[in-house]
């Protein structure tokens, strides 16, 4: 019976280390997400913004969010509308 919870404990661990992990980048101004409002001036409603963001792309949460430089971004920038704040990013981290 030991042997058999053991096994369990250690199929939970590996489960949850492969758990799918994706950052997505999105511009300050992106449309209908709030994420001037809420991510990029880390207002409260941060989390939920970003919860909404990763459940609409079919993840269950947002682990982490935060403001990046254009410089930390490898490979395709965003593109923005031109506006004052298109030089703003925020990269999400979504779990699924």
């Amino acid at each position: 019976m030991r042997i058999f919870a053991a096994l369990c404990v250690i199929a939970g661990l590996c489960t949850a280390a492969h758990a799918e992990k994706r950052i997505f980048i999105i511009a300050n101004n992106a449309d209908g997400y709030g994420v001037d409002r809420c991510l990029a001036s880390g207002a409260s409603c941060g989390a939920a913004v970003a919860t909404a963001y990763c459940q609409s792309r079919a993840f269950v949460k947002a682990a982490s969010f935060r403001k990046i430089d254009r410089e930390e971004i490898t490979g395709g920038v965003p593109s923005t509308n031109g506006t004052a704040a298109r030089d703003e990013f925020v990269a999400i981290e979504c779990l699924r």
